[in-house]
């Protein structure tokens, strides 16, 4: 991903986690059982992190610290922001338990994008 739609998505990615978040605080609270609007500020919150990540990549890859370990590690968060945060806004609010099984997939997606992006400093100081 180049230096511009890691902001792009980044920028764009915080601003849904602050609508989801007040829309859960707001309009979910008295209509979700506990435990699914937990889920669903769980997404919120994680889609947050990783918006918050995808600004940091994309002022990476702008800088003379650029390496497409960066640019990978943001595509992994993106997808995983779709997988994860997305399936678990879709559990809050169907009730539809079988969208769980696809979280772990956007869980793991983080994982990877987290050791790219560590694989990416690792070289950068060399």
């Amino acid at each position: 991903m180049s230096s511009r739609a890691l902001l792009l998505a980044g920028a764009t990615l915080a601003f849904i986690a602050v609508l989801a978040g007040a829309f859960g605080a707001h309009a979910l609270q008295d209509r979700l059982e506990p435990r699914l609007l937990a889920a669903f500020m769980t997404g919120a919150q994680y889609q947050m992190y990783h918006a918050l990540a995808l600004l940091v990549l994309g002022a990476l890859q702008a800088s003379p610290a650029a390496d497409q370990h960066f640019a990978r590690a943001g595509g992994c968060f993106l997808a995983g922001v779709l997988l994860f945060s997305g399936s678990l806004y879709a559990l809050a609010l169907t009730g539809i338990r079988a969208l769980g099984m696809i979280t772990p997939i956007g869980g793991t997606l983080f994982l990877v994008g987290w050791c790219l992006a560590i694989a990416a400093a690792w070289r950068h100081g060399r």
